[in-house]
């Protein structure tokens, strides 16, 4: 057994089959095909079960591919330590990041590379419950997240950002129930057409929870899960949408309402699985500080 199995292995269990597997590591199906048969010989049990749709681990795979993470952690770590005794930093890092929260990650991943080249960036976007199923998994090494109290445990988190969010609309639209302040309350919200981010979603967590504290129901009208196309809809006056003051700041013709009590808010987080940091990842997070 080596290394190159297992990376073949936990590709093709990450993938979901052998073609996406092939394509991720730049052979052909049937190289990804005859390594995993090898080792399924070797090891004298199959680690998928395959069938005309789709390819799944069998009970001996889910036993194997995290061990196999490990592993190739821990060699991925021994290469990055020789690396750095040289003077040299290599290695790659896997960032997590949840829909909706970005937090200016462009900045310390350009820094980064600019630093140090040797060192492979990958993203990956997802749901709260993937990203954090990710980090405990250990296929994500660090994450730019918004989590509560709960979903942090097991993790360690570090504060990057506190922030109120902001009820933006079309430029000029009059909302009845602002004060002479400008400000709204979440009941003036809810009588008004919201354009909402689907569940799961950092920013749809954070107003869900603002509205079930202030005991305000609400209808959504329209659900999107792209920030863009939620600036549009609000842009054509079709509805309002609740959205951090970073991200509402990049569309500058929408108006901007304060809420008068009851804000929406969150904590933007960079979090990491407990345990020893590769010199990759220590390095990246040196950038966010």
């Amino acid at each position: 057994m080596d290394l190159r199995q297992m990376e073949v292995v936990v590709a093709v269990a990450e993938e979901g089959g052998f073609t996406a597997a092939a394509q991720r590591l730049h052979v052909v199906q049937s190289a990804v095909s005859s390594t995993v048969r090898a080792l399924e010989r070797e090891l004298g049990t199959p680690l998928f079960d395959r069938t005309t749709h789709r390819v799944s681990l069998t009970s001996a795979g889910e036993a194997f591919v995290p061990a196999a993470r490990a592993t190739l952690r821990a060699a991925e770590q021994a290469r990055s330590a020789v690396d750095a005794a040289r003077g040299q930093l290599r290695g790659r890092v896997t960032v997590g990041t949840m829909q909706g929260v970005w937090a200016d990650l462009h900045r310390p991943l350009a820094a980064l590379r600019a630093e140090h080249p040797g060192v492979v960036v990958r993203l990956r976007q997802g749901a709260v419950t993937d990203i954090r199923q990710a980090l405990r998994e250990g296929t994500v090494d660090l994450a730019v997240v918004a989590l509560d109290r709960q979903q942090q445990r097991g993790l360690v988190t570090r504060l990057l950002a506190r922030e109120e969010m902001v009820l933006v609309s079309a430029p000029g639209r009059v909302l009845g129930g602002a004060g002479p302040d400008g400000k709204v309350t979440l009941a003036e919200a809810a009588r008004l057409p919201l354009v909402d981010f689907t569940p799961g979603w950092a920013i749809r967590l954070a107003v869900d929870r603002a509205f079930r504290a202030a005991a305000v129901e609400r209808e959504t009208t329209f659900e999107v899960n792209d920030i863009v196309a939620a600036s549009e809809l609000v842009r054509a006056d079709l509805g309002v949408c609740v959205m951090p003051i970073s991200i509402a700041g990049r569309f500058p013709d929408l108006d901007k309402h304060r809420f008068d009590r009851h804000a929406p808010s969150w904590k933007v987080m960079v979090v990491q699985p407990r345990g020893e940091v590769p010199p990759a990842v220590a390095a990246l997070l040196r950038y966010m500080a």
